[in-house]
C-alpha cells in the first residue's frame, strides 16, 4: 500500500537559509530572521517546521503582548481556578517550534522571559505554579523583527541580539521571486513578470518616503486577483498601491508607474 505523499508549504530557498536553520536545529541554538515585511521569513519557517516533522506555534508579537501572555495564566471555570498553559509554554512541554513574529513589537518582560531560553539553561520558569520547565531537544525558539521598520524605536538591543544564530531575509532576485508570484498566486509568468517589475521600480522609489515597500506578499495578492479577472491596473491599487499608503500625491505616482508596466 502506498503512503500518501506529504505536501509541504511552498518555500523557494534564496540562499543558506535551510542549511543554517537544520543545523541550528540540531545544535538547539534559537534563530533570528532579520528582513523587511512580506519577504518570506513566515513563510520559511512554516516549510522548515514542516520538513522537520514538528508542531509550529506561532504568536504575532505586537505592543501589548506581555510575558503573562506568552506563558500562561490562571482561569476560572465553573467556579474552579484552572490554569491555562500560554503558547511559549505549550512549546516547550510538546518540543514544538516556537515563532514570535516582530518579537521588538512586544514588551520589555517578554525579552526577560526569552533570555533563559536562549542560552544553555532552555528553560522557563513559572513563578504563578513555583514550576521551572525545561525544553525538549526537539523545541526551537525563532524569532523575527524588521529592522527598518519604525528605526530607533523598537530595535533590539545588542545583549539581546547576540543570543541568537541571525539569517538576513530580503526580496529574491527578479527571476525568483516572479517564479514565486507565479507559483503563489497560480498565475501567469508574464503576469508575474510585470507585476515583480512594478515592485522593484517602488523598491527604488525612495523619494516617496514609504514606511513599507510593496513586499513579495502584495504581489502575490495583485497576482491572485487578476488571475480572478480583475483588470491589471484596479489589481495594483487595491493590492499593492492602497495598502502602501494613504498620500493622495503618492498614489498617484504609484499609479503613473502601474499604467507605464500594465
Amino acid at each position: 500500500m502506498l503512503k500518501p505523499q506529504i505536501k509541504y508549504p511552498y518555500y523557494e530557498a534564496v540562499g543558506d537559509e535551510e542549511l543554517v536553520l537544520q543545523c541550528a536545529y540540531r545544535n538547539c541554538l534559537p534563530l533570528m530572521l532579520k528582513g523587511p515585511t512580506g519577504c518570506g521569513k513566515s513563510r520559511f519557517v512554516e516549510a522548515m517546521a514542516a520538513r522537520l516533522g514538528r508542531p509550529l506555534i506561532s504568536v504575532a508579537c505586537n505592543e501589548d503582548t506581555s510575558a503573562t501572555d506568552l506563558l500562561g495564566r490562571y482561569l476560572i471555570q465553573g467556579g474552579d481556578t484552572v490554569w491555562q498553559d500560554g503558547p511559549v509554554t505549550r512549546a516547550l512541554r510538546e518540543g514544538a517550534i516556537l515563532y514570535l513574529d516582530e518579537i521588538s513589537e512586544a514588551r520589555e518582560d517578554v525579552i526577560v522571559v526569552l533570555h533563559p531560553l536562549t542560552d544553555h539553561r532552555r528553560t522557563i520558569t513559572l513563578d504563578k505554579r513555583n514550576e521551572e520547565i525545561k525544553a525538549s531537544p526537539e523545541f526551537m525558539l525563532i524569532v523575527s523583527f524588521n529592522p527598518g521598520y519604525q528605526k530607533g524605536l523598537k530595535e533590539l538591543k545588542p545583549s539581546t541580539r547576540q543570543r541568537f544564530v541571525a539569517i538576513h531575509f530580503d526580496y529574491p532576485k527578479a527571476e525568483l521571486e516572479t517564479e514565486i508570484v507565479s507559483k503563489e498566486a497560480q498565475c501567469s509568468l508574464e503576469i508575474a513578470k510585470k507585476l515583480v517589475k512594478f515592485g522593484h521600480k517602488i523598491r527604488n522609489l525612495k523619494e516617496l518616503g514609504l514606511t513599507e515597500t510593496a513586499s513579495t506578499r502584495l504581489l502575490v495578492d495583485a497576482g491572485k486577483l487578476m488571475r480572478d479577472g480583475l483588470e491589471a491596473r484596479l489589481a495594483c491599487d487595491v493590492a499593492i498601491i492602497q495598502p502602501l499608503t494613504d498620500d493622495g500625491d503618492v498614489m498617484i505616482a504609484l499609479r503613473d508607474v502601474a499604467a507605464m508596466i500594465f
